[in-house]
């Protein structure tokens, strides 16, 4: 992809018509236990929960699909990242640690403001929490 198309494509994505947000499914076996461990660990940062989903963000959701046909643990779970961004990841990692998470990149300043990190979802799911420069 060259800047130009970047540059258009980024210039199409504003549009009035465009898309206006993004959700995000995750499918399981017991949607009863996942649901309850995403809401014990992002309502307390800024998630709420609206009808059958949580509100993540404007026009960001995430949602939970009872399966039959997938696996009770995630088997390749890198393959797709939930990323989420917060205003502050210290207080985000006190309290997932008050959760007892996984950890399997710590926070960590990556460059520019930025601080990464990944915990694990009870089913094996990868979750990033992020912070950008523009939260300090």
């Amino acid at each position: 992809m060259t800047a130009e198309n970047v540059t258009r494509t980024s210039t199409d994505a504003t549009r009035q018509d465009g898309i206006t947000g993004l959700g995000v499914i995750i499918g399981t076996t017991d949607t009863n236990a996942l649901i309850a461990w995403y809401r014990a660990a992002l309502e307390p940062l800024g998630a709420r929960w609206v009808e059958h989903m949580l509100l993540v963000g404007p026009g960001a959701v995430i949602g939970f699909d009872q399966r039959d046909d997938v696996a009770e643990k995630a088997a390749e779970p890198g393959r797709q990242l939930v990323n989420l961004t917060v205003r502050d990841i210290r207080a985000a990692e006190k309290h997932l640690n008050t959760l007892g998470v996984t950890w399997v990149r710590p926070v960590e300043e990556v460059g520019g403001g930025w601080f990464f990190s990944t915990i694990v979802d009870p089913v094996g799911n990868y979750l990033q929490i992020l912070q950008g420069p523009e939260a300090s």
